[in-house]
């Protein structure tokens, strides 16, 4: 949903339509240039530009970012996906010169579909049977992008597969570390789990690292195709089941704790949504994978998310954000390092608290 720029985020306008001018995405410096910005994410900025008759998109990372958003890196994963995978945003400029709009940034084309927020929800009502259809498609496009030639579309440098995991515990638990502000006892014990009870032996594929519901764009309510999958920051070559445990870790269900539900209000709570033990058996059928240690997946996804969720919290308890939208966000990282510790210590991944 797209809403007025917020204050402290604003764009120079006039630096803009140069850039814009310079890469022939439009033909006159001086034509009105429409800026609202996307209130959904929590991550980097995102706003449509609107401008000659034309929609396009651009994403800058946040101020006082403690971590990654690089946007030099998503704007190749983009133009190597725009070789040969037809659910990817076309990618059409990137900026390294801050002194532009302050920050680094680059120009997509506008996708049009139905994206399930949220907000969406509010305009149409979605039936239990839709929801049958709509996870069956999303799950059939994660199995998709992990079956892509990566090597095809020019991205065999994207990421380093061997020692992936071990990288991946070892790099989030320094994230979170860098990030605290209290102490949480549970993150802890995660993090020290996570590096004793890694697998050693996986896969590697093209992974999104941050595939859930709101990240794809459906082209119609018929819901059996999807038009594009969206927000490639944490797009790498690693082990698909690392992405799996993310997207269950997102997978909120109506036997989950209230906390959970209010903080994120993901529908795949809703009636109709497989449970995440079926999203799993899902993904096993479709690829012909057993899916071994789900525990570990599902509980580095839960971290994942903590780690993330801190920093935004680290943020705007820093001055360096002022949406009110993370002001809760550290009792959301606790929770989540709460929900990952009951899952190692009753070795499953639903009815956990």
């Amino acid at each position: 949903m797209e809403q007025k720029v917020r204050k402290g985020e604003e764009l120079n306008e006039v630096n803009l339509k140069t850039f814009l001018k310079e890469n022939n995405l439009i033909s006159n410096i001086k034509s009105d240039l429409g800026v609202t910005q996307f209130s959904n994410g929590f991550s980097n900025l995102t706003y449509l530009l609107d401008i000659e008759g034309k929609e396009y998109v651009i994403r800058k990372p946040p101020k006082g970012a403690v971590y990654g958003h690089d946007m030099g890196r998503e704007y190749k994963v983009l133009k190597g996906l725009n070789n040969g995978f037809d659910k990817a945003p076309v990618a059409y400029a990137y900026a390294e010169d801050i002194s532009i709009i302050g920050s680094s940034f680059y120009i997509m084309e506008k996708v049009n579909g139905i994206i399930i927020t949220p907000q969406e929800l509010k305009t149409q009502t979605i039936s239990a049977k839709d929801y049958g259809m709509i996870s069956k498609t999303w799950l059939n496009t994660m199995v998709e992008l992990h079956q892509l030639d990566y090597k095809k579309l020019g991205l065999t440098d994207l990421g380093k597969p061997e020692g992936y995991v071990d990288r991946q515990v070892r790099n989030w638990s320094k994230q979170y570390l860098k990030a605290a502000i209290e102490d949480i006892k549970e993150a802890r014990l995660v993090m020290d789990w996570l590096h004793n009870n890694q697998p050693k032996q996986y896969k590697h594929s093209l992974i999104h690292n941050d595939y859930k519901y709101d990240n794809v764009v459906f082209s119609s309510d018929s819901w059996s195709k999807i038009n594009s999958i969206l927000d490639w920051e944490m797009c790498t070559i690693g082990d698909p089941l690392m992405d799996l445990g993310t997207s269950i870790a997102y997978w909120a269900m109506s036997s989950d704790p209230k906390g959970l539900l209010s903080a994120f209000d993901y529908p795949t709570s809703l009636e109709g949504n497989p449970s995440r033990l079926e999203v799993v058996e899902m993904y096993e059928k479709k690829t012909g994978v057993p899916v071994n240690n789900l525990v570990f997946y599902y509980v580095f996804g839960l971290f994942k998310i903590a780690v993330i969720v801190q920093q935004i919290y680290y943020r705007y308890n820093k001055g360096l954000t002022s949406d009110e939208k993370f002001k809760n966000l550290n009792k959301i990282a606790e929770m989540f390092c709460k929900i990952g510790w009951q899952s190692i210590q009753k070795n499953r991944i639903e009815n956990l608290l």
